[in-house]
């Protein structure tokens, strides 16, 4: 999903994706998972995570969450776009986490 872009200097660079990523773990398994996405994404809520990424960063989320989960019995949801900006987010009740207030 990312795409090559070539910058003033002629390098091409990954553009970054916009991923929700949402999972649903054993007991035992929650707590590495939520350390496991914390490194790539921001927490949102419990179970949800939200950000920019490249997809080797998304790939390396992926492999690492594999080793984490029973494939048999949890489940990980990504959703992915290209922008952020495509997205309309609504929140109703409490916002757990907010990303607004990143420098």
């Amino acid at each position: 999903m990312s795409d090559l872009v070539n910058k003033a200097d002629g390098i091409k660079t990954l553009i970054d994706m916009y991923v929700i990523l949402v999972y649903d773990m054993g007991e035992k398994r929650v707590s590495k998972m939520m350390k496991h996405c914390r490194k790539y994404l921001n927490w949102i809520q419990n179970s949800v995570f939200e950000g920019e990424i490249t997809e080797v960063k998304l790939k390396e989320l992926e492999i690492g969450a594999r080793k984490i989960m029973n494939e048999n019995e949890d489940s990980l949801i990504i959703f992915k776009s290209r922008n952020e900006r495509w997205l309309d987010k609504q929140i109703i009740g409490v916002e757990r986490m907010s990303t607004d207030n990143f420098l």
